[in-house]
């Protein structure tokens, strides 16, 4: 557990409040489960599942699937199968898997090639077409699932190409892909090559195919990891790894278009850290985002009229690496993944103001990826 100098956090991160949990509520509680995927180098078998109180208490289900290193998870449009991918390859080549989901388990139904080694992410669509984004191989892989939750072979890579300016640029790292949520096109999330790529699927080919605009270069150094859709799906939040911001993107006449960015730090912290995960409201009113090293969530304000964003405050983690966080379905609370730190925090949301309060923690063996 991580619990110790919150007096000195509590000074560092502006708005922060002490680490107390708000008196129990009395009412009776239900829970909402969530999978949790991990890394398996320490202490860890594979993929976990918890729960969260209406109250924000943590509690530990178990084990569901032992499994080397499942770092990202994704679920079905149906909530029938759960799909994985892992940093770690068979053999050289990249793995995604697919379970079925039972109550206490998660079925093994069949694996596939992602296209490129070291995946570690993974995203699906309505029609059940599913992308993979293979940090190492620098590529993004096509496949499909039946309605049972089986996968199809591997239907289609592309390739990336071109890198930017920093040693973690020398070549192309595709970090994340995501669905468009209105439209037939993929947004993928190259950090090596610092652009993002866009394609639409040809669904007679079964292939990936460049959009006429193609890619969208970033800022020199900057290192897009992730992203979110505002859901008027009207504005991208892209989370830049490296130089730690968060870029608006909008797009006008068919073309995307950089409109604002913002730093994810204080202006007086000057130690090293690096942007992780980002998530907004269902509202559209708060975007959250993480920050290793600042051990942090930054919180902003959303312009209703234009997208930009104003910075509410920093709060602690009260952990090491959040690499990854989620907030609930019903966005009352938001849950922490802190992966060097073993564990596992829940924070309630005040969803007038957007800030965070601390309500509880867990164990959990390296902790990389929550998913409701």
């Amino acid at each position: 557990m991580y619990k110790f100098s919150i007096l000195f956090l509590a000074i560092i991160f502006v708005g922060c409040k002490t680490k107390s949990s708000p008196k129990k509520n009395t009412q009776t509680n239900n829970f909402m489960t969530f999978y949790v995927g991990t890394y398996t180098k320490k202490d860890s078998k594979g993929i976990y599942k918890y729960q969260i109180s209406n109250d924000g208490k943590l509690s530990k289900i178990g084990l569901i699937a032992q499994v080397t290193n499942p770092t990202f998870l994704t679920k079905s449009k149906d909530k029938k199968t759960l799909f994985t991918v892992g940093e770690t390859d068979d053999k050289g080549k990249g793995i995604i898997r697919a379970y079925k989901i039972e109550k206490d388990s998660l079925q093994l139904i069949n694996k596939a090639e992602t296209g490129g080694a070291g995946p570690c992410f993974v995203a699906i669509n309505n029609d059940n077409y599913i992308v993979t984004a293979n940090y190492t191989g620098g590529n993004v892989g096509l496949l499909k699932a039946e309605k049972s939750g089986k996968l199809s072979p591997l239907l289609y890579v592309q390739q990336h190409t071109g890198k930017g300016t920093t040693s973690r640029q020398e070549k192309p790292h595709a970090h994340s892909a995501w669905f468009h949520p209105t439209k037939n096109e993929v947004i993928s999330v190259d950090l090596g090559s610092n652009e993002l790529w866009f394609s639409k699927i040809d669904s007679d080919k079964n292939e990936l195919v460049l959009t006429k605009q193609q890619k969208l270069k970033m800022a020199e150094g900057a290192g897009p990891r992730h992203l979110t859709f505002h859901p008027n799906n009207q504005w991208i939040y892209v989370l830049n790894e490296l130089n730690n911001t968060i870029s608006l993107v909008k797009e006008k006449n068919n073309h995307y278009y950089v409109d604002f960015s913002i730093t994810m730090l204080p202006v007086d912290f000057i130690a090293f850290s690096k942007a992780a995960d980002i998530h907004i409201s269902n509202d559209g009113k708060f975007l959250y985002a993480s920050n290793r090293g600042h051990e942090s969530i930054v919180i902003y304000e959303v312009n209703p009229e234009d997208g930009r964003l104003k910075t509410v405050g920093h709060h602690s983690v009260f952990g090491k690496h959040p690499r990854n966080f989620a907030l609930t379905p019903d966005n009352q609370f938001l849950l922490v993944a802190n992966q060097d730190t073993d564990n596992i925090v829940s924070f309630k949301r005040n969803v007038k103001t957007g800030k965070l309060t601390f309500v509880d923690e867990i164990t959990a063996p390296t902790p990389v990826c929550i998913l409701f």
